[in-house]
């Protein structure tokens, strides 16, 4: 437990130092010292700065996929969250978006890997893959995914869906980025997800822009 404990502890002491000043700037040494531990020790348990990184990378999407597991999102599996928004409602998927916002914007772990990530992608082009990767393709694929099959299922208008995916996840990373930077603007920002969430159920819900309710899925 205690060797659990020791790699837990170099894991977040590396990625507050990584997000505050970067990976390049940051020694191996440093994190021991700033773990409490000597640098020997530390490679007890990573064989260097790069296992480090990758071990944080590890642990951020586990933890991602606990935290917004709890949300009842599961962007690592759309057969589990199809069912959700098919017969979601515009009240429940601006409160659901909402509380997604709210946890990555807090989240300490989460947070902080997002912003060693935006430093990272302008030193390294491996770096630059992966923060497409994990903030863009990734968020697009699924996200058409799931409109994909609400496009099938009647329920959302046949428009393409990486471009809705596009259209929709967009004003979010905007918003968090701005938060990021000017957190006082936090409910500004929560306002206007709201009505981007409200307006791009509005514009592409068949029903609703009919002034009707949402269908009830095709299960067949």
């Amino acid at each position: 437990m205690k060797q659990e404990n020791t790699k837990q502890r170099i894991l977040d002491t590396a990625l507050r130092l990584f997000s505050e000043r970067g990976y390049d700037a940051v020694g191996v040494g440093e994190i021991a010292e700033a773990v409490g531990i000597k640098a020997p020790s530390l490679y007890n348990h990573f064989g260097g700065k790069r296992k480090i990184f990758d071990g944080i990378v590890e642990y951020v999407a586990r933890r991602y996929e606990d935290g917004t597991d709890r949300i009842d999102i599961h962007v690592q599996d759309v057969k589990k969250d199809i069912p959700i928004f098919e017969e979601i409602s515009e009240d429940a998927l601006s409160e659901k978006v909402r509380q997604i916002f709210l946890y990555s914007l807090h989240d300490e772990t989460v947070c902080r890997f997002r912003r060693m990530m935006t430093i990272e992608q302008f030193r390294s082009p491996a770096l630059a893959g992966l923060y497409t990767e994990r903030y863009v393709t990734r968020m697009v694929d699924y996200h058409a995914a799931i409109f994909r099959r609400l496009i099938d299922a009647g329920i959302l208008v046949r428009e393409e869906p990486e471009a809705l995916a596009l259209m929709y996840i967009s004003p979010v990373a905007v918003l968090i980025g701005i938060c990021d930077r000017e957190p006082e603007r936090e409910e500004e920002c929560l306002e206007r997800l709201g009505q981007h969430v409200r307006l791009f159920f509005r514009t592409y819900n068949i029903k609703r822009r009919e002034g009707g309710s949402t269908p009830a899925p095709d299960r067949g």
